[in-house]
């Protein structure tokens, strides 16, 4: 038996690549997206989830004192931005304990296109419990949820996989 010996750097490269295929590689769900209502964030008015019948969503978790969710806003309003008209939207969810103020500064600040929502306890464990941030749903129009994102994830796999279930 021939032993091959890799450098040091092949070594790393492929260890990289078994991590990132793991953070990227998205869980799948088959379940319905739970029903809510909560508080926007600008308004205080009560938005019920049922306003989102028949869209495709992507629903994220997120807080503003997250660095990788803040790294995720630009996609999500380039996504918001592009699909809308296909019936897709993104409604983040909010987990920030300081409350909407805080929110609504970072939604004018960076010009936010899309749904924010103060979540709660109940909404994250309604969602099958999420347990670090951001963590996103991938939702089809039919309102079963086909893909997990836990952590941050690039632009092109979430827009790849949006792509796909809006055909």
């Amino acid at each position: 038996m021939k032993l091959v010996k890799y450098s040091c750097k092949t070594v790393l490269f492929f260890v990289y690549l078994g991590v990132v295929a793991l953070v990227v590689q998205p869980a799948v769900a088959a379940s319905k997206m739970p029903s809510f209502a909560l508080p926007d964030a600008v308004s205080g008015n009560t938005v019920n989830s049922e306003v989102f019948s028949d869209k495709t969503l992507l629903v994220t978790f997120f807080a503003t004192w997250c660095p990788p969710c803040i790294q995720e806003v630009p996609d999500l309003i380039m996504l918001q931005e592009k699909y809308r008209d296909q019936g897709f939207s993104v409604v983040a969810l909010s987990v920030d304990e300081g409350g909407p103020k805080v929110v609504k500064r970072l939604i004018e600040k960076r010009s936010i296109n899309y749904t924010v929502l103060m979540a709660n306890g109940s909404t994250a464990r309604a969602f099958g419990g999420v347990v670090g941030i951001p963590t996103s749903f991938l939702i089809n129009s039919k309102g079963t949820v086909v893909k997990k994102y836990p952590g941050y994830v690039p632009h092109k796999v979430l827009e790849n996989d949006i792509k796909k279930i809006l055909n």
